[in-house]
């Protein structure tokens, strides 16, 4: 299954983590564009200038272990497709020129099921599909959790436990599930 992932899944850090780490193991083939990684980009500034200069150093390994996972959608493409919010058909277009099956965001309202169904894609929403991955997969979505976890811990130097953790990331019911 190829998943196009929305910047709004790759930023938070943990989300993004949980996602990929889940993709490494097979269950989904992860795609997005470059308008999509400059747009995790730029938001990271909320955090600061450095955590740009982080981002942007994560976007290239990611660049680098996902060399197929990016598309370019055209311009013709863009131009026919609608969406609620202009600044997402991108997105749209970008899911379409990959033959993803689906988009993952957290923004069902500028993403509606019948304009997606159209294009044959579906919506998902990550905190969903991470849980039904984990009812389908227990121990692999545990053992990635445990990994993100527990570099949670290391580089923010605080006891974080999986359940705040996952609910800070917007994935309270897979947090809910691990606790």
């Amino acid at each position: 299954m190829r998943i196009f992932l929305d910047a709004c899944v790759l930023f938070p850090t943990v989300t993004r983590e949980m996602l990929l780490g889940v993709a490494q193991a097979g269950v989904f083939e992860p795609q997005w564009s470059p308008r999509v990684l400059e747009e995790w980009a730029r938001a990271t500034l909320k955090i600061g200038p450095e955590a740009e200069v982080f981002a942007r150093g994560e976007i290239a390994m990611l660049r680098a272990t996902w060399p197929r996972a990016e598309v370019l959608p055209t311009p013709a493409l863009q131009a026919r497709l609608w969406l609620p919010d202009d600044n997402d058909i991108h997105v749209l277009a970008a899911a379409i020129a990959g033959s993803s099956d689906a988009i993952m965001t957290v923004n069902a309202k500028d993403f509606p099921r019948n304009i997606l169904a159209e294009e044959g894609l579906s919506r998902i929403d990550p905190d969903n599909y991470l849980f039904q991955t984990w009812q389908a997969s227990p121990d692999l979505v545990t053992s990635v959790a445990q990994k993100v976890l527990q570099t949670a811990r290391e580089l923010s130097g605080e006891d974080w436990q999986m359940r705040s953790l996952l609910k800070k990331a917007r994935l309270p019911r897979l947090g809910k599930a691990l606790a």
